[in-house]
């Protein structure tokens, strides 16, 4: 008897939350959708959104502290073209970009932002990377850079997501004109770790070693391909590094590179390499960094990329907001890259050549 009973008030309670969650679903124009039941969907949607950010602008752009947070609002758009609006705080962050951008990368908190949405509300800060100054040259550099996230994505789900912003930049003291440029979200580690079932580790005795050789191979590859020499397993230089939460008895970690504006596919004006470390001053000459394989290992990592080819092509020809000309550009790049395939596999041997001893 005890046992029916059980069972009946557990399916009873199953049939209340659900209805319950109808209920709030339905309601959601009216009100903040329930967390339990609606998501957002901020990176699973491909369309670019479009935000407004208020906040005191001229300090902010004045002082660019990564100490301090600013307060601030911001306004997400909703269906039947209602807005959300909510309080944040806002810190500029970032080191090289911080200084040298008039724009400085932005961290935004939501901690005390209730969004009503699953995926908003479990982030507590979010990375948001904005173009470096005013400009059509900035808004080319912000928008390759975030293809170049997308492109990633093609090749592993261990990657950092994106989603393309339009941001409405507003001075809540009236001192600067509104204005709107590009940016984009990058998705938090938390997310990524949680998607992925992993965690983040951090050590100064990581190298490429400790990571995955298929996974390793993949991003000194593809860093060659886009001509980024500036990342390092090391200190987590521009990678993050995730230990698998299922037993694996080699003990290796995934790796997640990001931050691809110093990237000869990029090719941004403040890019320039440094000549004593690099061996090169034009940002747009291929430096292979990856560990030493043998000729057939090379051969087995390199037929990925044939196999992503037509995919790293399709998502810059269909990508809307590059004109023709910046496309032929990028696509030209790329097929210096892949020229190397041909005959005598000479990239093959640019590798064994080039490739770091441990």
């Amino acid at each position: 008897m005890k046992n029916k009973f059980s069972f009946c008030s557990y399916f009873l309670f199953i049939v209340v939350s659900f209805v319950f969650c109808q209920t709030n679903i339905s309601t959601a124009n009216t009100s903040a959708p329930d967390t339990t039941c609606t998501s957002f969907r901020l990176f699973e949607d491909e369309t670019p959104l479009e935000i407004t950010l208020s906040f005191d602008l001229s300090t902010y752009l004045k002082t660019k502290s990564k100490k301090e947070y600013m307060k601030g609002r911001i306004t997400l758009p909703l269906e039947n073209a209602d807005t959300m609006t909510k309080n944040i705080n806002i810190r500029a962050r970032g080191i090289f970009r911080n200084e040298w951008c008039y724009y400085g990368p932005m961290e935004l908190n939501f901690k005390k932002a209730d969004f009503g949405y699953s995926d908003l509300n479990s982030i507590k800060k979010i990375k948001l990377v904005p173009q470096c100054t005013a400009g059509n040259e900035s808004e080319r550099n912000i928008l390759i850079e975030f293809l170049i996230y997308k492109m990633f994505n093609a090749m592993t789900d261990t990657s950092f997501r994106v989603r393309l912003l339009k941001i409405n930049y507003v001075d809540s003291e009236n001192k600067k004109k509104p204005f709107t440029q590009f940016g984009f979200f990058l998705e938090p580690v938390k997310m990524l770790t949680e998607r992925t079932n992993s965690i983040e580790i951090e050590s100064r005795a990581l190298n490429q070693k400790s990571i995955f050789p298929r996974v390793m191979d993949r991003i000194a590859i593809f860093n060659y391909m886009i001509g980024n020499y500036d990342w390092a397993v090391p200190n987590q230089h521009n990678i993050k590094v995730l230990k698998p939460l299922a037993f694996d008895p080699s003990n290796l970690a995934a790796a997640v590179p990001y931050d691809f504006d110093f990237t000869g596919l990029v090719n941004a004006s403040y890019a320039i390499p440094e000549d004593k470390i690099t061996g090169t001053t034009n940002i747009r000459e291929r430096i292979f960094l990856g560990v030493c394989r043998t000729k057939e290992e090379y051969m087995k990592d390199l037929s990925e990329f044939v196999e992503k080819k037509d995919d790293f092509y399709r998502i810059i020809n269909e990508f809307p907001y590059l004109n023709t000309k910046q496309k032929k550009d990028l696509v030209l790049y790329l097929d210096e890259f892949f020229d190397q395939f041909t005959g005598k596999q000479i990239i093959v041997y640019t590798f064994l050549f080039k490739c770091i001893f441990f």
